[in-house]
């Protein structure tokens, strides 16, 4: 078989959009009515024509496609803007179905043609993006045939997915789904990103994308992706307006997806609805990944690297991705993936120590990428006795947990609402008590899972106009069954009614999920008391769904030293000095220190502590001891640093 190549001048097909079939779809019916050519492969401005050289020369081949063209359009018309060459047709001894699917591809078998559709349904979640992919499979023929290609290109997209979510990989199987298509020849690198800056009179923030649109080829198309996020609320700018003119004109070049975050699906529609003015636009959603869909694409990476998980195992791993979330700063996939390269190199490590080379991961060898694994031989109920200074709280924690209980026994009674707050100094163990909370409710069916999600209040909202609602509902879903913990939550209510600040609207959705999911997830506010009360003056709806308050006093002196002896034997060997000096330490501090709102109470003896471990490691360091010992020198040492040497406030007296 020998191969014919035609190619057309894209600007002259363009002058062509008008008739009834555009020239290569006119051609293309032609040339099959001939019976001696197979058509191949064929996009706007290409066709690839198979004819067998015993039945007719390829010269001749080439004169009857040209005397096709001269009898649908003039020869003066045809000068310049026409190329056909002949080209062999690259087969293998070993397998005949493999083919080039263009000049400048490498030679892939035949079988793999559409495999960009395959990878797309074997994606997790996308549910939107599968749906679209299915319907450009489904209609790809019908536009070939037709000639139409003008249609598909005058389509749009409006993307809205989060950080994290995968959008440089849906971008690239797009491109190649379109490329595998033929609906037309896409460029050898497809996809370019660029985002618009920020409007301000002394830039132009189409820059970086007006650059891009000014390299386009019609003969080899791109992908654009440009993130608009910054002008989500500014898309009836007059600027705006005049940029999507452009980008309307550039349409036979790119295929363009805008990119704004995952937003509140009726905000999507008013973004829609305004680039539609000049673009026709499909939105597509990507929603945060749920915990089943996070767990589906950890066995996939798993199975990749040969690996498994036992079923206690996963609990590790959820508590793992908790941890990751609960700095707000959570990438989705990679983040994922990530965490599952931790698991196997914990794994491996142990494996290799133990001279083991099985590949199931269980609950003892997953725990070590938690940075705090709860004693299983302990109970909620052990583990809060254990803490220092925790008698009141523990009275009225269990106070609480038999209310909850009994209303579970008895049907009869109404399940009260398990929403906390909790008040007090910075330090004062709200964290640690809230995450053992998580675990007491677990332990009497309260709650499914028991997990702890932490967060600060400004986390939950978003940087964009329609951003919080859905990022803020997402948290929430991630918390189902579990402990939601929201430090500094005062900081969502600023007393006012700014309609630029987010808090509001964040306070708005959690109190909405605290309702509809008051059974399946106990959330639990902390701060400062004066500023926690002033959020539930604000927020009445808020307050009755709190009906549980736990006060957190600050430390006391002996209490501060208590937490300190317990650290010290917890981790080192110390000399009998060291103690006594940090005793006469905590109960020389000042009024003044300890009674302040800003003390940080547990957290200032924790990095006393470890300032105190610093001095040792770095002594034992010099003098080339392997095994570090605590010394009094060592506390002395870390406690005349500037952050800790405090002494008594003098009071001056006013008058002469």
């Amino acid at each position: 078989m020998k191969k014919l190549m035609v190619e057309l001048d894209g600007q002259w097909v363009l002058s062509h959009r008008e008739d009834e079939i555009l020239p290569i779809a006119a051609i293309e019916s032609e040339l099959k009515a001939l019976g001696v050519f197979e058509c191949d492969e064929s996009s706007l401005t290409s066709l690839c024509i198979l004819f067998d050289e015993n039945k007719i020369g390829a010269e001749e081949a080439k004169s009857k496609i040209e005397s096709v063209f001269l009898s649908k359009y003039p020869r003066e018309e045809l000068q310049g803007i026409l190329s056909v060459r002949i080209e062999d047709r690259e087969e293998s001894s070993e397998d005949p179905e493999l083919k080039r699917t263009d000049e400048s591809s490498e030679r892939v078998p035949s079988a793999q043609k559409g495999d960009a559709l395959q990878k797309i349904n074997a994606l997790v979640g996308a549910a939107e993006f599968r749906s679209l992919a299915k319907e450009i499979s489904d209609i790809a023929a019908e536009i070939k045939r037709t000639g139409t290609y003008e249609v598909f290109f005058n389509q749009c997209y409006l993307f809205s997915i989060g950080e994290g979510r995968g959008l440089t990989t849906y971008l690239t199987l797009l491109a190649q789904l379109i490329g595998e298509l033929g609906l037309c020849k896409m460029s050898a690198d497809p996809v370019r990103e660029e985002k618009l800056s920020p409007f301000r009179e002394e830039m132009e923030p189409f820059e970086d994308a007006m650059r891009a649109l000014g390299k386009g080829d019609k003969k080899s198309v791109k992908l654009l992706c440009i993130d608009i996020s910054e002008w989500m609320d500014k898309t009836d700018n007059r600027y705006f307006k005049q940029f999507l003119r452009i980008v309307e004109k550039h349409s036979e070049e790119f295929i363009v997806v805008f990119r704004v975050p995952f937003v509140d699906k009726d905000i999507l529609a008013e973004i829609r609805f305004s680039l539609n003015d000049l673009l026709n636009v499909r939105a597509l959603s990507f929603p945060p990944f749920n915990r089943n869909e996070i767990k589906e694409f950890a066995e996939h990476e798993l199975d990749r690297l040969k690996f498994s998980l036992t079923k206690t195992a996963w609990d590790c791993f959820f508590e793992r991705i908790s941890e990751e979330k609960g700095d707000g700063k959570f990438y989705g996939i990679n983040t994922i993936k990530k965490v599952v390269k931790e698991l196997v190199y914990c794994k491996q490590l142990q494996n290799a120590r133990a001279k083991k080379t099985d590949t199931v991961i269980g609950k003892n060898e997953a725990k070590y990428i938690c940075s705090g694994v709860d004693d299983p031989k302990l109970s909620g109920f052990e583990m809060l006795s254990k803490l220092v200074g925790s008698e009141s709280i523990k009275k009225r924690i269990e106070e609480i947990v038999a209310q909850i209980d009994l209303s579970l026994r008895d049907s009869s009674m109404e399940r009260p609402c398990i929403h906390m707050r909790f008040v007090g100094n910075p330090g004062t163990g709200k964290t640690t008590v809230a995450r053992i909370i998580g675990k007491i409710l677990k332990e009497k069916g309260v709650l499914r899972i028991g997990n702890f999600y932490e967060y600060a209040g400004r986390d939950l909202c978003g940087r964009y106009v329609g951003e919080t609602a859905p990022k803020t509902a997402s948290i929430c879903r991630d918390a189902y069954g579990s402990v939601l913990f929201i430090d500094e939550a005062y900081s969502l209510y600023r007393g006012d009614d700014n309609s630029r600040d987010y808090g509001r609207e964040a306070l708005d959705t959690l109190i909405a999920e605290m309702e509809n999911h008051r059974n399946d997830f106990v959330v639990i506010m902390a701060g400062y008391t004066d500023d926690m009360d002033k959020l539930m003056e604000g927020n009445m709806g808020l307050a009755s769904r709190m009906p549980y308050t736990i006060e957190f006093p600050n430390f006391t002196r002996e209490q501060l030293y208590e937490i300190f002896e317990s650290m010290v034997k917890g981790r080192f060997k110390s000399d009998k000095q060291l103690l006594a000096a940090a005793h006469a330490y905590f109960n020389a501090l000042p009024d003044e220190i300890i009674q302040a709102k800003e003390f940080s109470n547990a957290r200032f003896v924790r990095n006393l502590f470890e300032r105190t471990w610093a001095k040792a490691a770095m002594r034992c360091q010099l003098n080339g001891r392997q095994n570090i010992v605590l010394t009094k020198d060592d506390f002395e040492h870390a406690s005349a640093d500037k952050e800790f040497a405090f002494k008594a406030i003098k009071k001056t007296r006013i008058g002469f």
